[in-house]
């Protein structure tokens, strides 16, 4: 599986309650059960108007079909290359 960065423009989103958040996670994790494992939400952040996500999927395409399904918007798909920490340096 490969590692991707999923940058979603929701104008708002930061302003959404615990019960919102709740619903909209619940709202993913139905169009993952129906890819049928090929792709993965690991975490996601949200910020005002956006949230950037971390999935693992099998391809770029997983991932745009995990958007539809969703209804939540894949404005920019990026492949993680790899990862970088403060333990690097060691």
């Amino acid at each position: 599986m490969k590692r991707y960065l999923i940058e979603r423009h929701i104008p708002g989103v930061g302003r959404l309650d615990g019960p919102q958040l709740k619903a909209a996670s619940a709202t993913s994790n139905d169009a993952l059960a129906r890819l049928a494992g090929k792709v993965q939400w690991v975490q996601s952040y949200v910020v005002d108007d956006k949230t950037f996500c971390i999935y693992l999927a099998d391809q770029e395409a997983s991932v745009h079909e995990h958007a539809r399904l969703s209804g939540f918007p894949a404005t920019k798909v990026t492949e993680v290359r790899g990862v970088i920490e403060p333990m690097t340096a060691a």
